[in-house]
């Protein structure tokens, strides 16, 4: 079953931050939270957590005027969320991916490394189809690609790194970096692209996700969300 959601009339206002209630302000992750029915929070069980991150980074780092076009998307990780490991691997590589045509040269050299954490990762867990993009992505940016390849070559990186330490401490940083990249970019797209990185994120994870179901959104909880934001 394919899976849809559709959304109500009327966008809630996000905002910068972690809030300690609505009346202080909400965050994208926050709003998650109360559609989902959870308590009040930016990490709520409902979603992936790196999908959660992302959510949060890209709320952050997105301008005060192109952060409510985010809100339709918020519905989209309600009840997302999954215990396949590919998950964090497919989120932080497509992250990277995004920033990496954009960022200036010192996040790119960080976002080459990060993409072949991905990639070892990736190869480990068999899903090599989800390694297609990465190596033209590389081939394009070759001064960072180079330079990643000798930094692992000195640190010994590219020999380490379990799974876990992967999705507690490597992905995360891998999408705070390209959060970073995109928002340091010498371009006026920046907007767009954080809120590229948001929606691929969602697609990553939806697709790891059995069977997802069409996703019927309670319009009175969505029109509270409104109405708490304004």
């Amino acid at each position: 079953m394919s899976h849809s959601i559709s959304v109500p009339d009327g966008l809630p206002v996000l905002s910068r931050g972690k809030h300690r209630n609505p009346r202080r302000g909400a965050c994208f992750m926050e709003l998650a939270s109360f559609l989902a029915g959870e308590r009040w929070s930016d990490h709520p069980s409902c979603t992936h957590p790196l999908l959660a991150e992302v959510a949060r980074t890209a709320n952050d780092r997105t301008s005060d005027a192109g952060r409510p076009l985010l809100a339709p998307l918020i519905p989209s990780v309600v009840g997302l969320t999954t215990d396949d490991p590919r998950a964090d691997a497919r989120i932080a590589l497509h992250c990277a991916l995004v920033a990496l045509p954009v960022a200036p040269f010192q996040r790119q050299r960080a976002l080459a490394v990060g993409v072949h954490a991905c990639e070892r990762q990736l190869t480990a867990l068999g899903d090599v189809d989800a390694l297609a993009a990465s190596a033209q992505a590389l081939a394009d940016v070759p001064e960072a690609a180079a330079w990643a390849t000798a930094f692992l070559g000195r640190s010994g990186l590219d020999r380490d790194g379990s799974a876990r330490h992967f999705r507690r401490t490597s992905a995360p940083s891998i999408v705070s970096v390209a959060a970073r990249g995109i928002a340091e970019a010498a371009t006026p797209a920046q907007d767009e692209l954080l809120r590229t990185m948001l929606e691929g994120a969602i697609a990553q994870c939806r697709a790891l996700v059995p069977a997802p179901a069409a996703v019927e959104l309670d319009g009175g909880r969505w029109q509270e969300a409104v109405a708490l934001t304004h």
